[in-house]
């Protein structure tokens, strides 16, 4: 993996949006296409229900044309084999072993993100393997997440040292400018979007003003 070093005058691009649907996600398509009505969201990670791969193609279904035709990413929550079933245009995994189990599933067609990197090594293990991006900071399997001064310091780390995108994940908005500045190239965004479903709209066009403030240095 390269240094960006090299190219640390080059101007970094506005970090873009990547948003993380509650894991039960049901009915809430019209919810999230009005988040995606509302910003330019890259990405788009679906959380699936615990059911049959019968109700889970169901529920992937349901929602990969109000995020694809946004022109957003669509990416299931584990569950690669699943992607190339439903047209999803990729999976986020949880773990080294993980990514590395579902790589066949998808590469070179589809994207393989991973999280749940406990550590450096874990991270550049998984860039090594493949990673078409690393996430730092979503909450575990429990809900809690490392200290944000540590997700901090890993995305600027990340961001010092190698080329693959890096994701940044914000427990609140407050969070988005420290990591667009520490170097995140996506800033993931969970339960602040979807806890107030009256407010979505207006959370996500503020999360995305913060965004392009935080990348011009206004």
């Amino acid at each position: 993996m390269a240094s960006r070093a090299t190219s640390a005058e080059a101007r970094r691009p506005v970090p873009r949006l990547y948003l993380v649907t509650p894991p039960d996600a049901s009915g809430l398509a019209d919810l999230l296409g009005q988040a995606l009505g509302a910003a330019e969201i890259a990405a788009v990670l679906l959380r699936l229900p615990h059911a049959s791969e019968g109700l889970q193609e169901a529920h992937i279904r349901s929602f990969a044309g109000t995020v694809q035709d946004r022109g957003a990413a669509l990416l299931l929550d584990g569950c690669p084999e699943l992607a190339a079933r439903t047209g999803a245009d990729g999976a986020h995994l949880d773990g080294v072993d993980r990514l590395k189990d579902a790589l066949p599933a998808l590469k070179p067609e589809r994207i393989a993100g991973c999280g749940g990197l406990a550590s450096r090594h874990d991270a550049m293990l998984a860039g090594e393997a493949g990673a078409d991006y690393v996430m730092f900071g979503e909450p575990g399997m429990a809900g809690r997440r490392p200290p944000f001064e540590a997700i901090s310091e890993r995305v600027a780390w990340w961001a010092e040292l190698f080329e693959i995108p890096c994701v940044g994940f914000a427990g609140s908005l407050d969070e988005i400018e420290p990591l667009a500045t520490a170097g995140a190239d996506f800033v993931a965004l969970g339960e602040c979007i979807f806890a107030d479903r009256h407010g979505c709209v207006t959370v996500v066009a503020e999360a995305a003003r913060r965004l392009e403030r935080a990348g011009t240095g206004a």
